[in-house]
């Protein structure tokens, strides 16, 4: 190589790429005589610019046209070429062999130059897209989108248009090197269809092979419409190839591999499934899968059908219906897996009373037609099977769905439109979903369905109204609730009408009628029932009495008339309404119930709101009297003042249901059994307000002190709850006259011992003396009346007077005689030998303090009187009394008692007549030395002793005489019964 060329070698190696222009290839390679330098060092370069490079590449194959006109210039068996080089068979095979043997160069120039061309080849392919991506060239025309071979249905919406794109996806410098596939499915997978329809046009050989793998790269969000041209199909395809340079072998090759897969249906069926299923899984659009399949099956590609209406009925379900949320899975499995009635569920899903019949007709009827001409071609045909799922979704919508859905099948429409067009099966449905839902409120509702249903013009037939009543009667034992089931449904209750005709049917009809009217005034008087309930109380008293007196206490009213006159006729006017019948003879809600019985509830629930005037003004009403007995109207008024009491917090009557319960008591006209109860909630009022306890910190309810059954205990427990209590006796008489207890006069005699008793234990020794006193009077009343109360207050009598009568503190001797002696009078004969002692300590107790007095005195002390002994500790003093009880014998003996009682009565002078003398005096037994001065100092003295004495003396005479008269009435046996 000459040093010129050297240089020009070394010029064009310093040059890069980036800086090489035509005139530098020009320049620098034309001078070099080396073509084998020459086409390698255009082989070695890769350029972006398409005008630089293209002038290299031709460059490169001028300088390698002598070695191709070498070796064209050899003798072949054959001239016939197509291409560059002669076509390989066996001989030219080894002539060719034998001359790059002998020239190696132009064996390497002849391989450089099939690059070049290869390159040359894409460089055009490159222009082509460019130009195509420049000018928004597309393979397909705008508008081809809009198929008119749909056979499922309407499609909306218009086919997006890509923007189209600048520039090719990649650079000329990579694209004349890299792999073909590897280009295309960059192409497919950016979507880009015009790069890709040129890749596939001009270089058919390297590509149509792998034609269903380039496919499935393209992204599945992509409408089908954008290269449908690129699909397979079934039959042979029109291939347009226009590769940069004809190959006759290359081309045979090529179109039998195209029809060989156009020929594999099995294969393209497969495909088309699994783009499906990867669109559904990868993007849910439903839209998309459709489309793919609607090209496919409009293409002859078989099994594809069956797939489209399922796609299509899937797609109307996820863009109509709105069945699945963002984050479901969609695919053909899950559709296929959904049972029939779940899909009409779907479909309806989120309907309104607005769109729920276009809903039905558009979405639901289409896919029902689809099921049954599906069981005809399995040859099952079943005609009923789109009735069938309709009624059953009817049968579970809500109220206001099924309105919608009855309007939309009313009689008056042409048959053709009416959704349900069976007269008897639209009442069927009907009385099904209304009797088998549970709503309180929706009774507007109801009764927009009950307009809807057919009026029947049927002749009068028993036997038919029997069978609507017994079918009924049968109902409401059937929808009553159990155990085994607690609710049942409409689909149960549509089993009891199925049988039933147009006769049958319009009885029952009317008895809808009349229930939904009950329905709407129950619920107006806010005591709402499930239609259903007026099925189960059609004949049961207690169900219809127990909704009555709901309805009567809590009547709707607003607040602003809640003391309306007016509201409360209109409410009795509803109860009154509820005891009818209708034309057909149908009973209301409370036909079981008389009129005087609901007028009774009814003033019942007026009464317990509270509004008593209202309530005298109804009962004094001239022109709408209730027309109540007086009697009647004493209970009731008794028993809803006991229930405002019942449930009273506080016993204070002055406020809350107390004060209720007091002020209801003047409704009714004045009577004993009004009084009694006032003046129990009186008593109560009182017991609470001397802060009775129930257990510790809890007052007393007025509940407790009603449910107590011994209202004396409640006496006992004021007097213990508050330390001076006792001394009201006439407040706790007149507590124990109202708590019910006024006629009971043993009743008030244990009062009075309680009182007396309670003092007692205060030391109030003058207040139970008085105490004892009056109850003593009230005893003997009573025995002098021979009031059957009498034994049982002489019992409690005696026993407080003996209690106060022995107490040792009580230090007034005479008032204790006094008592001892009526224990005396008023005991049993076995408890005489218990008062006898205690007596006989009294009188020696007395003695001994006399006795005392006068040693303490001296001879010249006259005025000085003995001193009371101071009292001994608390504790000395609980042993006196425990010596005391003590010494009292329980249970004597016949012989014991009488040996006591002579040894006692011996002390009484009992005259022959009868008469009891006083006892003669120590004083005046020592009149007889009154001569002397001790004498008569000491009769000085003795007749200042005898004004204490003389006191005694009287009480001895009551003793004496309370006696007698206890000998009298039935003691002698102590003395002589031995001889009966």
């Amino acid at each position: 190589m000459a040093s010129d060329s050297v240089d020009l070698c070394a010029r064009w190696a310093q040059t890069l790429d980036q800086d090489l222009t035509l005139g530098d290839i020009k320049k620098t390679l034309a001078p070099v005589e080396d073509d084998l330098w020459v086409v390698a060092a255009c082989h070695d370069r890769l350029l972006n610019n398409v005008d630089v490079h293209r002038g290299l590449l031709d460059e490169g194959l001028k300088r390698s046209e002598p070695a191709k006109n070498r070796v064209l210039n050899l003798s072949f068996p054959s001239s016939d070429t197509v291409s560059d080089l002669p076509s390989t068979t066996g001989d030219s095979d080894d002539i060719l062999v034998s001359y790059f043997k002998d020239e190696p160069v132009d064996a390497q120039i002849l391989c450089l130059r099939a690059l070049l061309l290869s390159r040359l080849d894409r460089l055009n392919t490159f222009v082509e897209i460019t130009r195509a991506l420049e000018n928004g060239t597309l393979t397909q025309e705008n508008g081809e989108g809009e198929w008119e071979d749909d056979p499922w249905g309407e499609e909306d919406g218009d086919i997006r248009e890509e923007e189209a794109e600048s520039s090719p996806p990649f650079e000329l410098s990579r694209f004349v090197i890299d792999d073909l596939l590897a280009l295309a499915l960059i192409a497919a997978s950016v979507a880009s269809f015009p790069t890709l329809r040129i890749l596939l046009k001009r270089h058919p050989t390297e590509l149509w092979p792998h034609h269903f793998a380039i496919l499935d790269h393209i992204p599945e969000h992509v409408h089908p419409s954008e290269y449908r041209d690129l699909l397979p199909v079934s039959e042979d395809p029109e291939i347009t190839s226009q590769p940069w340079r004809a190959e006759r072998d290359q081309l045979s090759q090529i179109s039998s591999s195209l029809l060989t897969n156009g020929s594999d249906s099995g294969q393209l069926s497969s495909w088309y499934i699994r783009r499906v299923d990867r669109i559904l899984e990868e993007t849910g659009m439903a839209d998309i899968a459709l489309a793919l399949i609607q090209h496919g099956a409009s293409q002859g590609v078989p099994g594809l059908d069956e797939l489209g209406e399922e796609l299509s009925l899937m797609s109307r379900m996820v863009y109509r219906a709105d069945e699945f949320d963002d984050d479901d899975d969609i695919s053909l499995n899950l559709w296929r897996s959904m049972e029939p009635d779940a899909v009409v569920r779907a479909y309806l899903r989120h309907s309104t009373p607005e769109t729920i019949v276009a809903g039905i007709r558009k979405l639901v009827l289409p896919y029902l037609f689809v099921l049954e001409a599906r069981s005809e071609r399995s040859g099952h045909p079943d005609r009923s099977i789109a009735s069938r799922l309709l009624n059953d979704y009817i049968l579970t919508a809500p109220l206001g769905l099924v309105a919608a859905v009855f309007e939309a099948s009313k009689p008056t429409l042409p048959t053709a439109r009416r959704l349900i067009r069976d007269d008897e099966e639209m009442v069927r449905l009907a009385l099904a979903c209304l009797y088998g839902n549970q709503s309180l409120s929706e009774w507007s509702t109801m009764s927009r369905i009950f307009e809807c249903l057919p009026a029947w013009d049927v002749s009068e037939d028993t036997d038919n109204f029997d069978e609507g009543d017994t079918t009924v009667a049968s109902l409401g034992a059937f929808v009553a609730p159990t155990t085994t089931r607690p609710q049942c449904s409409p689909q149960d209750l549509l089993i009891f009408f199925q049988p039933l005709h147009a006769t049958s049917l319009s009885r029952i009809l009317d008895i809808l009628d009349v229930h939904l009217e009950s329905g709407e005034i129950l619920s107006r008087w806010n005591a709402p029932a499930p239609l259903r309930w007026l099925l189960q109380s059609m004949h049961d008293h207690a169900q219809q009495k127990s909704r009555a007196t709901r309805m009567s206490r809590r009547h709707g009213g607003s607040e602003d008339h809640l003391d309306s006159l007016a509201e409360w006729e209109w409410l009795l006017e509803d109860m009154l309404k509820l005891t009818g019948t209708n034309d057909a003879g149908v009973p209301s809600a409370f036909g079981s119930l008389s009129r005087d019985e609901v007028i009774a509830i009814f003033f019942g629930g007026l009464l317990s709101t509270g509004k008593f005037a209202i309530a005298k003004s109804l009962l004094h009403s001239k022109k709408s009297p209730l027309g109540l007995k007086d009697e009647t109207i004493e209970d009731i008024c008794l028993a809803a003042s006991r229930e405002f009491y019942d449930n009273a917090g506080s016993g204070n009557y002055h406020f809350g249901d107390m004060k209720l319960a007091y002020d209801c008591l003047s409704v009714p006209s004045p009577s004993n059994r009004v009084q009694e109860e006032r003046d129990f909630i009186e008593a109560t009022s009182r017991i609470t307000s001397f802060n009775v306890l129930s257990r510790p910190g809890m007052p007393i309810t007025p509940i407790e002190i009603r449910l107590t059954k011994d209202r004396l205990s409640l006496v006992s427990r004021v007097l213990s709850s508050t330390s001076d209590a006792y001394k009201y006796p006439e407040v706790i008489l007149d507590l124990v006259a109202k708590l019910g207890l006024r006629s009971d006069a043993a009743a008030t005699v244990k009062a009075l011992a309680m009182l007396a008793d309670t003092a007692l234990q205060s030391e109030d020794f003058t207040r139970a003396h008085d105490t004892a006193a009056q109850m003593v009077n009230t005893v003997l009343r009573l025995r002098a009346a021979n009031d059957p109360a009498a034994d049982e207050a002489s019992e409690v009598c005696w026993v407080a007077c003996f209690q106060l009568g022995r107490h040792p503190e009580f230090d007034d001797g005479p008032k204790k005689a006094a008592l001892l002696g009526r224990a005396l009078q008023l005991c049993p004969p076995e408890k005489l030998s218990d008062v006898l002692t205690a007596w006989r300590r009294l009188e020696a107790d007395v003695l001994a303090q006399q006795k005392l007095a006068r040693k303490t005195r001296g001879p010249g002390d006259r005025t000085t009187r003995p001193k009371r002994e101071q009292p001994a500790s608390l504790a000395a003093r609980f042993k006196g009394i425990a010596r005391s009880v003590g010494s009292v014998p329980s249970s004597p003996d016949p012989a014991t008692i009488a040996q006591t009682f002579s040894r006692v009565a011996a002390t009484f002078p009992f005259s022959i007549g009868g008469g009891v003398g006083r006892p003669r005096s120590v004083a005046s037994v020592a009149s007889d030395d009154s001569g002397s001065g001790v004498g008569r100092e000491r009769e000085r003295d003795g007749r200042e002793e005898r004004g204490a004495w003389t006191k005694l003396d009287h009480a001895s005479e009551e003793v004496s005489s309370q006696a007698s008269r206890a000998l009298q009435k039935g003691i002698g046996w102590l003395i002589g019964a031995d001889d009966e």
